[in-house]
């Protein structure tokens, strides 16, 4: 039973997170972990509703009212058992999902959500220091044999699932070290690489194989590997940067932000030093979306001179609309990262008229003009307001305005499959591709998306490559390949 006036007497609180002055001065993570005292208390404001509406805003079909309550009494074993059940890798979702469950909470209809996601991380991080996190390696092989290729989480849920199944799986990444987006994407003052480390350790135990440094469709063909292998899962992200035709755009010191975060989290790890640095930089962040706040702290502990986020869609509110979003769907309010205490300064309602450069050819600043967006069939039109264009400094570029699907277009090739218009490669209702015993999931197959979804994903197709394969039971299979999440993409 859960505490039925725990919501009555307690408010939401969240752990604090440190300093600004210290953490911008190394890369950890922004929140320490919670006192148990705190996290019993949160989960304590759960109402294990008769209805639980935040199963329907996560697509993983987590138990969040079970492990609440098992938190809440102080059951942390049982606890991790039941979030694992439907959650592969609850440390990463716990640090970057941006909790639809909470948004779809029917305590936040009159009242704060529940600290869902803050709860779940809390149990991961117990279940390792009280080593709860073991390998589950299979009884016995199946004989049969996948090939996964990419590794983020999509690609590590599917290989954690047809590995425990007994079917010998070997992961493909292009990149020197596991983990994708997760590894090269996310700074790791928000997922510390440890977190992946011991992920990899485990399925390792579980006999996954690892192959880094291995770009399918270049160092090896798509057919070898269909070849070697009774299934393969394409699971490679959509990393393909979106683009713009803005005047300028051919100047240096305009990139692609993710090509900015891969170099700053290489570095972090050991590697060379960043040749694209916010270091004494006045630093442009084109997007208001999560990969800019990304750049925005980046940016800060690169000691940048000064930090300006750009979003051209006006300032949301800060609290739900009712009218425009009824819960429980996402709510468009004013969304507060930690990067964003750090400094610099957001602008909404903006737009880039064009760059301006210095004789060497490199940025040297933006010409920035107010729009109003307007939804015209669907589609958002930009009118740009005259007589409001102004110059402000730009050495350093970032361009963080989405994504264009998935960028594996030699194995692609190779396969006989072609890109969709939104870059993504489609599948049956199967997660089988057009070509036999070819899978897809993750963003590859939706489109950059939230980490959930991957995992959601990587899970329904392992249990359908488990199908094809013939192997005995079934998997769990969380979603649909026409599922559509809660927050819009």
């Amino acid at each position: 039973m859960p505490d039925p006036n725990g919501f009555l007497r307690f408010g939401r609180r969240m752990p604090a997170r440190r300093p600004v002055p210290v953490r911008i001065m190394d890369w950890r993570e922004v929140y320490p972990s919670a006192d148990d005292e705190l996290i019993r208390e949160q989960a304590g404001r759960c109402m294990d509703c008769g209805i639980p509406f935040c199963h329907e805003g996560c697509p993983l079909g987590n138990r969040i009212p079970d492990w609440n309550d098992l938190v809440r009494t102080g059951n942390w074993n049982a606890a991790i058992q039941s979030l694992h059940s439907t959650n592969n890798f609850p440390e990463f979702t716990g640090r970057l999902c941006p909790a639809p469950c909470e948004a779809s909470c029917v305590l936040a209809i009159g009242d704060d959500a529940v600290t869902i996601k803050q709860v779940e991380v809390e149990i991961i991080n117990r279940a390792y220091e009280n080593g709860r996190v073991r390998p589950q390696p299979a009884a016995a092989p199946s004989g049969k044999t996948v090939a996964v290729v990419g590794s983020g989480p999509a690609g590590l849920a599917a290989a954690q699932q047809l590995a425990r199944a007994g079917h010998t799986v070997t992961v493909y990444e292009r990149d020197d070290a596991i983990g994708g987006l997760l590894r090269y994407g996310i700074p790791d003052f928000k997922l510390e690489k440890q977190h992946i480390d011991a992920r990899v350790e485990q399925l390792l135990a579980e006999g996954v194989a690892f192959r880094t440094g291995v770009n399918v469709g270049v160092d090896v063909s798509a057919a070898q590997l269909r070849a070697e292998h009774d299934a393969v899962l394409l699971a490679t992200g959509a990393l393909a940067g979106r683009e713009t035709d803005t005047p300028g755009r051919e100047l240096s010191g305009i990139h692609q932000a993710m090509a900015h975060l891969t170099q700053a989290n290489v570095a972090v790890a050991g590697g060379p030093q960043p040749e694209i640095t916010a270091a004494g930089k006045h630093v442009i962040i084109i997007g208001g979306g999560d990969t800019g706040a990304d750049c925005l702290g980046v940016a800060h502990r690169q000691g940048a001179a000064s930090v300006t986020q750009l979003d051209r869609y006006p300032q949301p509110p800060d609290a739900r609309d009712e009218q425009r979003d009824p819960w429980p769907t996402w709510p468009w309010i004013l969304r507060n990262y930690a990067a964003h205490e750090e400094g610099g300064d957001r602008v909404f309602s903006v737009a880039v008229q064009r760059f301006v450069g210095d004789e060497q050819g490199r940025v040297r600043a933006i010409v920035l003009v107010d729009v109003i967006v307007e939804r015209v069939n669907g589609r958002g039109v930009v009118t740009e307001v005259p007589g409001t264009e102004r110059e402000i400094p730009a050495d350093l570029v970032l361009l963080a305005i989405g994504f264009e699907g998935t960028d594996a277009t030699g194995a692609l090739e190779q396969l006989g499959l072609a890109r969709s218009p939104r870059g993504t490669v489609e599948c049956g209702p199967d997660w089988q591709t057009p070509a036999d015993g070819v899978f897809v999931a993750g963003d590859a197959h939706k489109g950059a998306s939230l980490i959930v979804w991957a995992i959601a994903e990587g899970r329904s197709a392992a249990a359908a490559i488990h199908r094809y394969l013939g192997g005995e039971g079934s998997l769990p299979a969380p979603v649909a390949p026409s599922s559509r999440p809660l927050i819009p993409a």
